[in-house]
């Protein structure tokens, strides 16, 4: 009966050393290849996939940080969320609402990925104290300014940050290929393809449900 006593106390001090057990950054693209119409489906999308139960569910029982970055060209990066601490459904919803109605804040710029998993990186350090921390990138296009994304994985690494991608392929360019090479890192790091914006929420939903409850089993 010690032992096990023991052994209890050691887990539960275990989980409340990470009492936050997922910091998720939402990084979207609002590059000047996104049009207005593109920019709502995905925000739209992106608040539908955070009702999901399975989501609400997996959020809750992690106790996430959630943010949400706006990213485009090089020094236009912006966390137009900051940190939400999840606790209970109403405060998934609430993020949910809030990304529905998140006004873009710039249009018309290149696609700077690399900058995008910087502004990443800055607002982490935030939030230190959770345990598993993932960069959730989605966009249409290579990166074609500022920094290689492939340029911060060594820092990336330092930080233990998984990065994750949703591909938006809109012509023949193989984005998916593309993220596959240069921008996820981390172990277990994917990307799921969206064939057009029109594929965008309900590809989301799969990409959240698999982050977001991937390692659920093995919290201690």
């Amino acid at each position: 009966m010690r032992m096990i006593a023991i052994c209890l106390t050691v887990m539960l001090g275990a989980r409340a050393g990470y009492a936050c057990q997922l910091a998720l950054v939402l990084a979207v693209d609002v590059s000047g290849s996104v049009d207005e119409r593109e920019y709502q489906i995905q925000m739209q999308g992106l608040a539908t996939a955070l009702r999901d139960g399975t989501v609400i569910d997996a959020l809750i029982e992690q106790e996430a940080q959630v943010t949400l970055i706006q990213w485009t060209g090089s020094s236009r990066q912006r966390q137009t969320i900051p940190w939400r601490a999840i606790g209970s459904a109403a405060d998934v919803t609430g993020l949910a609402d809030e990304i529905a109605a998140n006004r873009r804040v710039w249009r018309n710029y290149s696609t700077a990925i690399g900058e995008a998993l910087l502004a990443a990186e800055h607002a982490l350090v935030a939030v230190t104290h959770c345990k598993r921390k993932v960069i959730d990138v989605s966009g249409d296009g290579i990166s074609n300014e500022g920094v290689l994304p492939r340029e911060r994985h060594a820092s990336l690494a330092e930080m233990d940050v998984t990065v994750n991608a949703l591909a938006i392929e809109t012509d023949d360019d193989d984005l998916t290929g593309w993220f596959y090479e240069n921008l996820i890192r981390g172990e277990g790091a994917f990307v799921i393809t969206a064939n057009g914006f029109e594929d965008y929420p309900a590809q989301i939903r799969r990409k959240l449900q698999r982050e977001t409850t991937r390692q659920l089993s093995h919290l201690p």
